[in-house]
């Protein structure tokens, strides 16, 4: 059985998995324990993002990101072939 501090984080976090209909496989993401991580470092006195930047700021830089990636990838293609995949998702 969990007790103290980590019941209670496992407990919020519970909630915000139930509340959301988030599928419990979720944890198991690769940056499901650095957000943990961030989140304790960052301290009480941060305010979680708001859903204009999740859905704005943060997602362009994630999007940004990924584009980079992608780009320096675009190199090698020619010499090894390249496979791409999406869900289908189109932004704006």
């Amino acid at each position: 059985m969990v007790t103290g501090t980590r019941n209670m984080l496992g407990r919020y976090v519970g909630k915000w998995f139930y509340d959301k209909w988030i599928p419990f496989d979720a944890s198991n993401s690769p940056y499901f324990p650095p957000m943990v991580s961030a989140i304790q470092r960052a301290g009480p006195r941060v305010k979680p993002p708001t859903t204009y930047e999740l859905s704005g700021p943060i997602l362009d830089e994630e999007v940004k990101e990924v584009t980079t990636w992608i780009e320096e990838y675009k190199q090698s293609w020619p010499k090894i072939g390249i496979t791409l995949m999406s869900d289908g998702w189109l932004s704006k």
